[in-house]
């Protein structure tokens, strides 16, 4: 696989990290990690990489993806991005609706079934990996009035695109805030930003999990 050289390479380079943090820390999350410490205890190599990775997988690539594929479904929907920029009190609710739109997460991370269960007439047997499709449940007719709409005023708007129960995503709060400062500032300081080219010419990265773009080219 192609990825593979790349996280062995980013591995490396993090090791490396680490070793100049617990030299010379400084005032940053990664010398606050490495010097961690509860009776006696501190993070192993292992914990520190799991660690930085889902900062960053989870952390900040997600919240890059809201802000990218919601200023995106924004430029594309002129009546909903007009409706935002003359109340930007609904900047709220405008997130919420951009994140059941075209989240962030396509896919639920692995479940597997701990028994037989009959899902919409098909029987998953026990032990059998499943991945949930958050992007198709936030488009479900059965839940939603007219799902391929995007209305940043939907009411009763109960999207899965953080997940749901003990799989709810722990940094909810931080995304939701990050999203919603991104965007309303945007909106403050560049008003008449616009698409550059067509949203056929845009590039998406590939992935089973993540939605995200390569690029968000635009004017203003």
């Amino acid at each position: 696989m192609v990825l593979i050289p790349h996280m062995r390479a980013f591995t490396d380079y993090l090791l490396t990290l680490f070793e100049e943090k617990r030299k010379n820390p400084k005032d940053d999350l990664v010398s606050a990690l490495v010097q961690a410490e509860e009776a006696g205890d501190k993070l192993s190599e292992d914990e520190l990489l799991g660690m930085v990775f889902l900062l960053l997988v989870a952390g900040h690539e997600t919240t890059v993806n809201l802000i990218g594929n919601g200023v995106l479904a924004l430029l594309q929907h002129p009546d909903q991005l007009q409706n935002l920029k003359e109340d930007l009190s609904l900047i709220k609710p405008a997130v919420e609706e951009l994140l059941r739109y075209d989240g962030p997460v396509e896919t639920s991370t692995e479940r597997f079934a701990r028994e037989d269960v009959a899902i919409g007439g098909t029987v998953v047997p026990r032990g059998e990996m499943v991945l949930v499709v958050l992007a198709a449940a936030n488009r479900d007719p059965e839940r939603l009035v007219d799902p391929d709409a995007l209305d940043i005023t939907r009411a009763d708007n109960r999207h899965l695109a953080l997940d749901k129960g003990i799989h709810h995503c722990l940094g909810a709060p931080l995304a939701r805030m990050e999203g919603q400062i991104a965007i309303s500032t945007l909106l403050q300081r560049m008003p008449n930003l616009q698409l550059k080219g067509t949203p056929e010419s845009l590039s998406w990265r590939p992935g089973l999990v993540l939605r995200g773009l390569r690029g968000l080219p635009v004017v203003f």
